[in-house]
């Protein structure tokens, strides 16, 4: 049998290597670093599901409990991510839970009353990864809207990375939203949705271009009330407007404004397009 050994002299520069390596990558994460760590959103998310639908996980009630885990929750977040958040921000989000949830509320309710596979909010609420990445939006939207930075970008990237639909917290949804399928949907950050809006699988509510000069801009298109976009649609572009109730048809290119009550039905800037 053979062996193998180390000779001490090539122990001595892995030693010395792995030592120079290290202190290399230390200086590289050091420069723009700002305190924040990696965090796991999931309890976080999971205590906030626990209040916006508290029937549907195993309680008849949210107790005071409830309330002050997911205000420990929300504090524990923000400290693991050395966020300098303004005073008082995650009492600012508590006080809007109740609010948030009569939003899902209706949004639950929206899905039931328009998808013909629906037969019970039970069914919409535990397994439809739409309203769920409607409520991680919502959450994250307020907790943006609070002043504290990163983390509703967290949440949102967690929501994206479990149900596979990616909204901006930035982006402003209005009530009774609707997302059917839902994989593959992306909503941009400066993007203006309306009440009763209902977006299928694969649509794409853009920029018309990725410049960061046109950071704070508006850059994503607004859809105003009652507006239906189906699947894979995309629409892009901050001066875009789809007009109330339109109708955007499967695999239509929108860069342009269309009125209220249109009807499109492949890409509106193309020959031929049909616009009615």
């Amino acid at each position: 049998m053979t062996t193998h050994t180390n000779h001490p002299r090539h122990a001595s520069a892995e030693i010395t290597l792995a030592g120079d390596v290290a202190r290399a990558l230390t200086r590289q994460a050091a420069a723009p670093w700002s305190g924040a760590s990696a965090i796991d959103t999931d309890p976080l998310l999971r205590r906030a599901l626990t209040l916006f639908f508290p029937q549907h996980r195993g309680t008849a009630s949210v107790s005071e409990a409830d309330v002050a885990a997911f205000h420990d929750a929300l504090h524990h977040a923000a400290a693991r991510l050395g966020s300098d958040a303004p005073t008082g921000w995650s009492e600012r989000i508590v006080g809007a839970v109740p609010e948030m949830a009569r939003r899902l509320a209706l949004d639950a309710q929206a899905v039931l009353e328009w998808d013909p596979a629906a037969n019970s909010i039970d069914e919409v609420v535990l397994a439809y990864p739409g309203l769920l990445a409607t409520a991680a939006h919502r959450l994250a939207h307020e907790i943006l809207l609070a002043g504290v930075p990163l983390l509703p970008r967290l949440i949102s990237e967690h929501a994206h990375s479990r149900y596979g639909i990616d909204i901006h917290p930035g982006a402003t949804i209005g009530e009774r939203f609707v997302i059917d399928h839902g994989t593959g949907v992306v909503i941009g950050e400066t993007s203006q949705i309306g009440a009763g809006v209902i977006i299928y699988q694969g649509v794409t509510i853009g920029a018309m271009r990725v410049r960061k000069k046109d950071q704070g801009q508006k850059r994503h298109p607004t859809l105003e009330d009652g507006v239906v976009v189906y699947a894979n649609a995309t629409i892009l572009g901050g001066r875009t407007v789809i007009g109330a109730r339109s109708i955007i048809g499967g695999n239509a290119l929108v860069t342009s404004s269309v009125p209220p009550g249109s009807v499109v039905t492949r890409s509106c800037d193309e020959p031929g397009a049909a616009v009615s």
